[in-house]
């Protein structure tokens, strides 16, 4: 049991340095920056932010258990909180209320158990479906309207169709609108006139706390669901070697990709982000749905290996690092892409969904951002991780139990985010069958050891083939993954006709032409195959590519950025034969016309420098006059942002060690100050000073306040806070005169004593 402690702050100085660790552990925000003694972590952890940060991250039971403590009220007996949370079970929630002491939503007191003050703020004053108490929709009812023997007997009284409202509103919403029909009308002023009903508007009522814990049977919840709901699992067998064919398919999709996006790189939209015509292209070539596809690009962004390249018409391109993770071990490609998945605060389930904007989120776009969906997947993984090896859970279980985990979470909203994650792991190889896989666990409990993670998934990744299997209907099998230069040679020149434990290619006249287009010859083509071949190469293709190789290049197209015509051929001979024009890399075309792939800026002015005489002609023929170009400063280039350290247990230890360092010096203080005649006010952090003010205005009493002017000087004041809002504090002074204090002014405070 806890020492007894007459405050938060009492009960935060009286704490082992290891309580103070877990609390800090548990809460990691009070650490964001670092308090500067441990009275301002004790305000700190008082404050509306904080708290509602950490009643945020309760599951059901613990949230449960909090809302039973606040109703029941400060120092209640563990039968009445056990009535109210309709259990027997005390030990389940001994265990309970200890983890929220531990996180300081509750604190120790001399009678019991008291609730941090801003909680009731935080859960408001509808938890659970109840209404607010009596007292608080009508301030002047007397007590006796709220007294349960007088709700019970007003109750017993109640006719059938007044009985049936309140039955409608008894697990919330605790609040009605008055019906418009004359008969319900009579009924809502039956309940109205017996005070079982309070209207708090002209035409909506409210059903008081006390009552719906009358109707409820003296129960705060409906259920009451202490620990989480079991998952139900079937058993899988070869989870391992499913994972595997499932990353290294996974690794297939990305090497398409880059080979894709190398050679055509789609734009960049204005506003960030992958044009859906483009999304649509590349779900084409890698021959997936969008919603694969959008999580295939998502991906290998996440992993560094796509970015936007930052030019003046910018598009999505391979990286530099795409050539150094593309030559690793398979394992390690694998592990690159699984923690960075792990890691992303990007939700490629969103891509096509509607966004905060007019349109849907574009793949790569700032709408696909959303941090939440990384502690979704770690909560995903840890609920698998948390099965017996070997068994898969029912989805419809796993998400039960993890909106146990997080009730304040929409219901819609993490279902939707639960089905994804478990899509992508399935996808990436994190799972197979639906069971965790032992790479997957890799991840979970190692993500910054990659080479941990990638020995987990070596070896069950299917070993790479150096050789193909070449039918006559122009078809080519490869048992397996293709080593790297095969591979590419066969993404190039051949189509992709099916997927699976084996990738059947198709030779088409399109694909021949894409490998001649990239500089091989017919040769080299037949050459390649015939090597990689464990089949004869059948004749067919032999034809198909002579048959291609004959008509390729028939045609040609080329570029020039200039041309050069003038109706004197000697001018342009001369031109030809010049050494200084050597760099223009002039060519003729026709008599009177010459060719350069130099900008025509830089043709005139060469040209002119040599003794020429040229003028810039426009596309039209009119002659184009210069004008005097404008310089623009490029954009400067930010630097990275702050690094945050992570609340580790190591850095929270140094951090309670420095708090312990700076309550000695403050104790020092304090004793100094109590020697001295007056009361005592010292400057302190402004949360501990805005902690203290609200704890006046709950506790109604005095509070000496130093207050400093205009003009810089600084002077004492009792007051008697009444309300703390936007930045001031409403208080009576001394003479009983109603007063407003700018709180940025109030260098310090302490209780009147």
């Amino acid at each position: 049991m806890a020492t007894p402690s007459r405050s938060l702050a009492d009960d935060i100085r009286g704490r082992s340095d290891a309580e103070l660790i877990d609390l800090v552990l548990a809460r990691p925000d009070l650490a964001r920056p670092a308090p500067a003694d441990l009275t301002s972590l004790a305000a700190r952890a008082g404050t509306r932010a904080s708290v509602q940060r950490a009643v945020e991250a309760l599951d059901r039971g613990h949230l449960q258990v909090l809302e039973a403590v606040v109703v029941a009220g400060d120092a209640a007996a563990r039968p009445e909180l056990l009535r109210l949370l309709g259990t027997d079970d005390a030990a389940t929630v001994e265990e309970i209320l200890g983890d929220l002491r531990r996180c300081a939503l509750l604190w120790n007191g001399p009678d019991g158990d008291h609730v941090v003050r801003t909680v009731p703020e935080v859960l408001g004053t509808s938890m659970a479906g109840l209404g607010a108490p009596m007292r608080e929709l009508r301030p002047s009812s007397p007590p006796e309207h709220a007294d349960p023997e007088r709700i019970r007997a007003a109750l017993a009284e109640a006719p059938d169709d007044s009985r049936a409202m309140l039955e409608r509103m008894t697990w919330g919403p605790a609040f009605g609108v008055l019906p418009t029909a004359a008969p319900a009308r009579t009924t809502a002023r039956w309940l109205l006139e017996r005070h079982l009903l309070v209207p708090v508007s002209a035409d909506r009522v409210a059903l008081p706390r006390e009552v719906g814990l009358v109707l409820r049977d003296g129960r705060l919840h409906r259920t009451v669901e202490l620990t989480p709901p079991a998952v139900a699992t079937r058993p899988v067998s070869l989870v391992d070697a499913a994972a595997g064919g499932a990353a290294s398919e996974c690794l297939t999709h990305v090497d398409e990709l880059a080979a894709a996006w190398g050679a055509d790189p789609p734009r960049v939209l204005r506003a960030g982000g992958l044009a859906v015509r483009d999304l649509r292209t590349t779900a084409s070539a890698l021959d997936l749905d969008s919603v694969h596809a959008a999580f295939v690009v998502e991906i290998t962004y996440a992993a560094g290996l796509v970015a936007d390249d930052g030019e003046v018409v910018p598009v999505w391109a391979p990286t530099s690092e795409i050539d150094e993770w593309s030559s690793s071990e398979a394992g390690h490609r694998w592990a690159a892409l699984a923690l960075a998945w792990f890691g992303s605060t990007r939700a490629p389930h969103l891509v096509g969904h509607r966004s905060t904007g007019t349109g849907p989120a574009n793949a790569l776009g700032p709408d696909a951002q959303w941090p939440a969906i990384r502690s979704i997947r770690r909560e995903v993984l840890r609920e698998l991780a948390s099965i017996e090896p070997g068994h898969a859970p029912d989805p419809a279980s796993l998400r039960a139990r993890l909106a146990w985990r997080r009730p304040n979470r929409s219901a819609a909203v993490l279902e939707e985010a639960v089905e994804a994650v478990l899509r992508e792991a399935e996808w990436l190889g994190v799972t197979g069958r639906g069971a965790l896989s032992e790479a997957g666990r890799a991840v979970l409990g190692a993500p910054d050891s990659p080479d941990e993670v990638a020995a987990a998934m070596s070896a069950h990744l299917p070993s790479p083939v150096d050789h193909i299997l070449v039918q006559a209907d122009l078809t080519a099998v490869a048992p397996g993954p293709l080593v790297g230069g095969l591979g590419s040679f066969m993404r190039l020149a051949a189509d992709v006709e099916s997927r699976g434990g084996a990738t059947v290619y198709r030779f088409t006249p399109e694909s021949v032409r894409r490998a001649l287009d990239a500089g091989w010859t017919a040769a080299d083509f037949t050459d390649t195959v015939r090597r990689s071949s464990r089949t004869p190469v059948p004749q067919p293709l032999e034809y198909l590519v002579l048959d291609v190789a004959r008509k390729h290049g028939q045609t040609r197209i080329g570029g020039a950025t200039a041309y050069v015509r003038s109706d004197d051929e000697a001018v342009l001979d001369t031109m030809l034969a010049s050494r200084d024009l050597a760099p223009l890399r002039l060519r003729r075309l026709a008599p009177t016309v010459l060719v350069s792939s130099a900008d025509p800026r830089v043709l005139v002015d060469l040209l002119r420098d040599n003794g020429f005489a040229p003028v810039h002609e426009g596309q039209d023929g009119s002659v184009v006059h210069a004008e005097t170009p404008r310089r623009r400063a490029g954009a400067r280039r930010r630097g990275p942002g702050p690094v945050v350290s992570p609340v580790d247990r190591p850095s929270t230890q140094a951090l309670v060690d420095g708090l312990r360092a700076a309550e000695a010096t403050a104790d020092q203080r304090r004793a100094d100050d109590d020697a001295r005649p007056g009361p005592r006010i010292q400057t302190m952090d402004p949360v501990v000073t805005l902690s203290l003010l609200r704890d006046a205005v709950a506790d109604r009493h005095g509070v000496w306040i130093g207050y400093s002017d205009g003009h810089g000087a600084t002077s004492r004041h009792l007051i008697h806070p009444q309300k703390v809002e936007g930045g001031r504090v409403r208080a009576t002074d001394e003479s009983g005169h109603e007063k407003s204090y700018s709180v940025h002014r109030i260098t310090g405070a302490t209780v009147e004593g």
